[in-house]
């Protein structure tokens, strides 16, 4: 079968989009935390979190647009003049929407609306995705009462929710149907950019947007994140496939290695140290342990197998994991220091990827999330380097 037969087999997932009364709990949430800490307003940049919290995106320009949440009361977005009209449209939710014309001074406006809806001398959080273009001159306007909102959006979207978990084993599913797919058309001959163009359309075909793509085949695969070369399969070669698609939002992010023909015996060993660290890493992930406890038990494997240590090479040079929402990379981060104590509906990558330059690396990652008795993969793991899917 080729990869255009194989496009014929799927069909559109289905499942529901996170609904109103979940985005109200959400800055409901947010609010509570901003009134402990004594913040009197929360920026969203045009970003994920804008997206997290009032349910709509707008793309980032050199024209700063987002919305101020207050401790207390309804957001306010901010938005150039010429832009409102089409903003009014994006909103779940009719509300206010305080503007600036081309010639007038958006931080000032900002100022002012902070002082307008939660009082003179008011302290202003800035969502951690806010470009310094607009934080500096934010930091000015609001004479220096500026503070970071990283710990207070964090908290709150590296825990999801039973919708946002069935979204995400959603996509996760269908990536997984596309990997197999992957797997069982590869031929001796084709391009990695063949390849990627299978998934993107594979993802399309699903109903899942896509979000990135990557092939290595061969020497190739050592590279975390590839080489800028297309490599062509041969008879042999290490495989690695990686990729994403967004979901109502929400990303997946799966890997497999193997290979293409009959693993030589090194292949089969080095596939093997991989998977034990897989394994080990997963293993590791218990409500109330520390992130970087998976890390340290995923790198112990290797090490105790003759990488390493610590992120040399030959071994594992990265984190462990990452978290998985609405980005891609998000907390929590799966690496040593982080203390973060694992706790139930935190979704996160184990990956820790074996690198041989020269030779080949191999990559087994799938996502994890916590249950309130411990871990559960949202897709089957490979079981062996002959079984890489169920």
């Amino acid at each position: 079968m080729s990869f255009d037969r194989a496009l014929d087999g799927f069909r559109p997932v289905s499942v529901p989009a996170i609904g109103g009364a979940e985005y109200a709990a959400r800055v409901g949430a947010l609010q509570a935390r901003m009134r402990a800490a004594d913040i009197g307003a929360v920026w969203l940049d045009a970003s994920s979190s804008l997206n997290y919290f009032l349910g709509h995106s707008l793309g980032l320009s050199e024209r700063i647009h987002g919305a101020l949440i207050p401790a207390r009361g309804a957001p306010v977005h901010i938005s150039p003049t010429f832009e409102a009209p089409k903003l009014r449209a994006l909103l779940r939710e009719d509300g206010p929407i305080a503007t600036w014309q081309e010639d007038e001074d958006p931080y000032a406006l900002i100022a002012a609306e902070v002082a307008r809806i939660a009082g003179e001398g008011a302290v202003l959080a800035l969502d951690p995705a806010t470009p310094w273009l607009f934080a500096a001159p934010l930091q000015a306007a609001m004479a220096g009462r500026i503070t970071v909102a990283k710990p207070l959006i964090s908290a709150l979207r590296q825990v999801k929710s039973a919708a946002e978990i069935a979204i995400i084993q959603t996509a996760m599913e269908a990536s997984y149907q596309v990997q197999k797919a992957v797997w069982q058309n590869l031929r001796a001959g084709i391009s990695t950019t063949e390849t990627c163009a299978f998934i993107s359309a594979a993802h399309k075909a699903l109903g899942v947007k896509p979000l990135f793509a990557a092939a290595q085949f061969g020497a190739a695969t050592a590279y975390p994140h590839g080489v800028p070369e297309p490599q062509i399969l041969t008879e042999g070669d290490m495989v690695l496939i990686d990729m994403g698609g967004v979901l109502h939002g929400y990303c997946s992010d799966i890997t497999r290695s193997y290979v293409f023909g009959t693993p030589s015996a090194r292949q089969r060993a080095l596939w093997g140290y991989e998977h034990a660290a897989h394994a080990a890493g997963f293993a590791a992930a218990r409500i109330g342990a520390p992130c970087e406890a998976v890390d340290i038990a995923a790198r112990d494997s290797l090490t105790a197998a003759g990488f390493g240590p610590g992120y040399a090479v030959p071994g594992l040079p990265h984190r462990t994991g990452h978290g998985l929402g609405m980005d891609i990379h998000e907390e929590p981060f799966i690496v040593r220091g982080n203390r973060t104590p694992l706790a139930p509906g935190m979704c996160f990558s184990i990956e820790p990827m074996l690198c041989l330059y020269g030779e080949c690396g191999i990559r087994l990652e799938d996502i994890a999330w916590m249950a309130e008795d411990g871990p559960r993969w949202f897709c089957p793991p490979s079981v062996s380097l002959d079984r890489p899917f169920d």
